[in-house]
């Protein structure tokens, strides 16, 4: 998994600097892109299935190209000529996912549960492609100030700072909590967490953000460890509503597609429930 992640980074990074003659700092996020294709299917899959269990039925191919769509609006928003077209393009988008599945529920000739289909399929788009549209427009997202300086410019780094603040979260707040753990945090959702072991989590989390500060466009010590604590404890929340729905689904794992870690949504979920929060503190920063 690993070798694979960090091969796709590689070639994000590489394109980048290969398209350069194409525009001033390169096409960005094509590695991301090839990624976020790749693993989105499967975790629709994966969520389909823990909305089963409360007869929501989302259409999964629908589901799937809608936020395949959606990665694709966010990888053009880079691009001036699309700018223009970008925000009809997404309220296009979103409204197409709702219409097809309705349009797939009358071509059966079934009445029964509409509703379920067409909630299920936006909520499954909406909740994986468009947690994920933030992470990509991260990525692509150059920011000018008015007096012309570049404040902000997306990097393979920014995206590879974001799942690192996350993991190392997760591996902080194991440690801690096994260490200092005494007060449960939420001990009817997920009695394994405790309040020490977030806060060892969060600590991590600033830590691992101060050292990925340097290759950040102008972010400080200080402003990365406060993302860091920031990002780290939303992917937190990310962990707990996925283990909402799977007690709700009455399941332990999404999935058994990575032997050790469940399925691709355990995986992910974290990682998506940060990007908007980290669009929204890298814009304020």
């Amino acid at each position: 998994m690993l070798a694979g992640l960090f091969a796709l980074l590689w070639l994000d990074h590489a394109v980048q600097g290969w398209t350069q003659h194409i525009k001033p700092h390169g096409i960005g996020g094509v590695g991301l892109l090839v990624l976020l294709l790749g693993i989105l299917p499967l975790a629709t899959y994966e969520l389909a299935q823990l909305f089963a269990a409360e007869k929501v039925k989302p259409y999964r191919t629908v589901a799937s190209v809608g936020s395949a769509l959606l990665i694709f609006h966010a990888f053009g928003t880079q691009f001036d000529e699309f700018k223009p077209y970008s925000t009809s393009t997404l309220a296009f988008i979103i409204v197409f996912v709702m219409l097809l599945a309705a349009l797939l529920r009358a071509i059966d000739k079934q009445t029964q549960e509409a509703i379920h289909h067409m909630a299920g399929t936006v909520l499954a788009t909406m909740y994986l492609g468009g947690l994920a549209w933030f992470l990509m427009a991260l990525r692509v997202k150059t920011a000018v100030g008015a007096d012309g300086i570049v404040k902000f410019h997306g990097t393979t780094m920014t995206v590879l700072m974001i799942l690192l603040v996350v993991k190392f979260t997760d591996i902080g707040a194991f440690f801690g909590g096994r260490a200092l753990g005494r007060h449960k945090l939420i001990f009817w959702l997920s009695p394994g967490k405790t309040w020490e072991g977030l806060i060892c989590g969060m600590i991590t989390a600033g830590c691992v953000g101060m050292i990925c500060a340097p290759l950040i466009t102008n972010l400080s010590a200080p402003k990365a460890f406060l993302f860091g604590v920031v990002i780290g404890g939303i992917g937190q929340v990310g962990d707990l509503l996925e283990s909402m729905m799977k007690r709700d689904a009455e399941v332990k794992d999404s999935g058994r597609l990575i032997p050790g870690f469940g399925g691709v949504l355990d995986v992910i979920d974290s990682p998506l429930l940060a990007a908007p929060f980290a669009y929204l503190v890298f814009s304020l920063l």
